[in-house]
C-alpha cells in the first residue's frame, strides 16, 4: 500500500522533509493542527497543554495502563493561522534531543491542501536515532486518521 506521506531523508543531512496532500480545505487541515480536541483524535496522545501563540508551549502524553509511555513537548515560536507553525519539540527520555520543526499548510485549490514539515535535528546521529524508530510509518497512520477525522467534521 502506498505511503501518502512522504518523508525524505538525504543521507548526511541533519533534516528531513515530509509532505503530504489532503483532501481537505485549508482551514480544515490547519484546524486539526490547532485544536486539542482534533489532535487528540488523529495524533493518539492526550493534549496537556496548547498555547497557539508566540512563546506559547504544549506538552502531550500517552498513557497504557495509568504508566506514561510517551511524553512529548515544544515552544510555539511562531503562529500564524493557516500559513505555518514553527516549534521546537522534545520527546522525553528519548536520544534524540530537541528539534526544530516548520510546519507549513498550503491551499491548492478550494477543497485540498497541503502540509510541508521541514524537521531539523541538532546532528547527523539524532536524526539517525530518529530513523529507527517507525518514524515513517507512525507520521503515515496519523495523517491518515487526520483525514478521517477531518472528513467526518467538514
Amino acid at each position: 500500500m502506498e505511503q501518502k506521506t512522504k518523508v525524505i531523508a538525504e543521507d548526511g543531512r541533519q533534516e528531513i522533509i515530509i509532505t503530504r496532500e489532503f483532501d481537505l480545505p485549508l482551514k480544515m487541515l490547519f484546524k486539526a493542527h490547532e485544536e486539542a480536541d482534533l489532535i487528540e483524535q488523529w495524533m493518539g496522545t492526550k493534549v496537556l497543554k496548547m498555547e497557539n501563540k508566540k512563546h506559547g508551549s504544549y506538552a502531550f502524553e500517552t498513557t497504557h495502563n495509568g504508566k506514561a509511555v510517551f511524553r512529548a513537548n515544544g515552544t510555539i515560536h511562531e503562529f500564524i493561522r493557516d500559513q505555518k507553525i514553527i516549534r521546537t519539540f522534545e520527546m522525553e527520555n528519548m536520544p534524540i534531543g530537541v528539534q526544530l520543526e516548520f510546519l507549513e499548510f498550503e491551499k491548492l485549490t478550494d477543497d485540498t491542501s497541503k502540509l510541508t514539515m521541514q524537521i531539523i535535528y541538532r546532528s547527523v546521529k539524532h536524526r539517525a536515532e530518529q530513523l529507527k524508530l517507525p518514524f515513517a510509518y507512525g507520521i503515515n497512520m496519523a495523517h491518515n486518521r487526520l483525514q478521517e477525522i477531518a472528513n467526518k467534521i467538514k
